[in-house]
């Protein structure tokens, strides 16, 4: 949960503004799934990607300023049919948390999946890390049908869902929290 005066400084920054330096520019963000495949390796299919994450100015001051930020990759395997709607056979959501260490200087990456962190120096270097996704178990190809198509799609998003209620909906109304890629998709191979 985030603890009281994250939120505190969060919700003023969104009402007063970013309190950003005059002399730093505003900037949009946006998260792009820039290429994605697979491989099987050991009878699974294994997910390299590459994103683009670029924060807002608003996430960014929030960040600094003590909010932890949650950036989600969501992945779906879907069955084609030719007759009916395709069909989502599986998914995969794998979240991050982004957070900035005052005292430290240093950027802290953790796998909520599997529990696994990492520090960096820049938040770029930090961006740059959770922009590379290598090996990452994606589905056993013993669960695919043999005789069936498959494509997998993607996509990165900043979740605001974990903050409470009021704020998601101030979230909702400013779209510098509406980070989210368009669905990246291609066909599995087997």
């Amino acid at each position: 949960m985030v603890g009281g005066r994250a939120i505190f400084a969060l919700l003023a920054m969104l009402v007063l503004g970013t309190g950003l330096a005059q002399d730093e520019i505003e900037r949009e963000g946006y998260f792009e799934v820039r290429s994605a495949s697979t491989e099987v390796i050991d009878g699974v299919h294994t997910l390299d990607a590459r994103l683009q994450l670029i924060l807002s100015s608003e996430a960014l001051a929030a960040l600094e300023n003590g909010v932890t930020l949650t950036i989600e990759l969501q992945l779906q395997v879907i069955r084609e049919r030719r007759l009916f709607v395709d069909d989502v056979e599986a998914e995969l959501v794998v979240r991050y948390e982004l957070e900035f260490s005052p005292i430290s200087q240093r950027y802290i990456v953790r796998n909520l999946n599997v529990g696994d962190q990492d520090s960096f120096a820049t938040l770029y270097s930090a961006l740059n890390s959770l922009g590379r996704v290598q090996g990452l178990p994606a589905i056993d190809d013993a669960v695919l049908s043999a005789n069936r198509d498959y494509r997998l799609r993607l996509r990165a998003m900043l979740n605001t869902e974990r903050y409470p209620a009021a704020l998601r909906v101030l979230f909702f109304w400013r779209g510098e929290w509406q980070l989210q890629s368009e669905w990246y998709e291609w066909s599995l191979e087997r």
